[in-house]
């Protein structure tokens, strides 16, 4: 049984990008384009990890972040923020609203995937 994860960004060539990076490793993908699909997603698709935007419209990425930890339900759920604010403060206020990890655009490919990997116990 694969590992799944959620793809969330509002950037369609990102989420394609990953998209085919992560099942070319062999997850199982779902996407979404906007926070309150993100929320939707997780529900329906019940992912093991997130690769979550912070800068999408509807809901930000801190704000499902923030949603998802308050849900006891989902306290499984690994959160990867990814994003363009690499400043301090935002790495910062990602981790302490509940994000696992913290990766700033433009990231290696090779390294993101490193990450999720080691994440899942698959490393």
């Amino acid at each position: 049984m694969s590992k799944k994860i959620l793809i969330v960004d509002d950037e369609p060539n990102i989420v394609m990008s990953l998209e085919f990076l992560m099942k070319k490793e062999g997850f199982e993908v779902a996407t979404a384009s906007d926070g309150e699909q993100a929320l939707a997603q997780v529900a329906a698709f019940a992912p093991d990890l997130l690769l979550l935007d912070v800068m999408m419209p509807k809901k930000s990425g801190f704000e499902v972040c923030e949603t998802l930890r308050a849900d006891p339900a989902q306290g499984g759920l690994l959160i990867v923020m990814l994003t363009a604010k690499g400043r301090e403060t935002e790495v910062a206020k990602g981790l302490a609203i509940g994000a696992d990890a913290y990766v700033t655009k433009p990231f290696s490919t090779k390294d993101l995937v490193a990450r999720v990997r080691q994440m899942l116990g698959l490393a």
